[in-house]
């Protein structure tokens, strides 16, 4: 008998192999399609620990840089590993946003910094720090009232330099807070849903009366807990969600 060169097989010698052949290849291809259309499908569940304050997170997942009505705040700070959550959280935060296609159908949305993969001190963060935060810049409307998103860049800080006034108003853009509200709320139906929770929202209080008096506004003063005094920074540009997720100690 001839010997195998490296690398080669044995030829198939019946019917029967030529069908394993063909299924084992036909099921490897189905395996390769799965794995490239969910990337996350071998990832383990991601485990936070300590607080949002001092913590760190394992197994933490990227959220997508865009879909059909949001985008990251920065392609550059997105590639650099700033937007990293909690499995639960990207969970929440992408199943609001296919709730916004119809709810808020034409609004656009944009998100900003979360944290590292594995969570800890995100500068100039003072928490972001076991994959439960999220930073989302506020919904805008353009001088003609169309949708627009935030402008981020490198002049303002990524929008964090914007500075709104008691209107919500800056330069030709003015804050849309029925969008907002309508986000607030379908993020709330969505950890709901999720078994988790939203544990805080910091928003400006200049502002907040505005967005309390939406359509959404009773719901939300209800059911989420509004941070009652200033930040230590204006969150006028954006609003800060702390999510509820059963953490371990450090």
């Amino acid at each position: 008998m001839r010997s195998l060169k490296a690398g080669k097989s044995a030829p198939c010698a019946n019917v029967g192999c030529l069908v394993f052949s063909n299924n084992a290849s036909m099921i490897t291809r189905l395996f390769l399609l799965v794995l490239l259309a969910s990337p996350t499908a071998l990832a383990s569940n991601s485990t936070c620990y300590g607080t949002t304050r001092n913590g760190r997170l394992e197994n933490g997942v990227k959220l997508p840089t865009a879909g059909t009505n949001f985008s990251t705040y920065s392609a550059v700070g997105s590639a650099l590993g700033r937007t990293y959550v909690h499995d639960k959280v990207r969970d929440v935060v992408i199943a609001a946003y296919r709730a916004l296609e119809k709810s808020a159908a034409g609004k656009v949305f944009v998100y900003g910094e979360t944290g590292w993969a594995g969570g800890g001190r995100i500068r100039p963060h003072r928490t972001h720090q076991n994959g439960l935060s999220v930073d989302f810049m506020v919904p805008v409307v353009d001088a003609s009232g169309k949708s627009v998103p935030l402008p981020t860049g490198l002049l303002n800080k990524f929008g964090y330099d914007i500075e709104f006034d008691t209107a919500g108003t800056y330069e030709n853009y003015t804050i849309d807070f029925d969008a907002m509200a309508e986000q607030l709320y379908r993020l709330h139906v969505a950890t709901s849903a999720a078994g988790v929770g939203i544990a805080l929202v910091i928003f400006d209080p200049a502002l907040r009366a505005k967005l309390f008096q939406t359509r959404r506004g009773p719901t939300l003063r209800k059911h989420l807990g509004f941070m009652k005094g200033q930040a230590w920074v204006r969150h006028d540009d954006h609003y800060h969600v702390d999510f509820s997720v059963r953490c371990k100690h450090l």
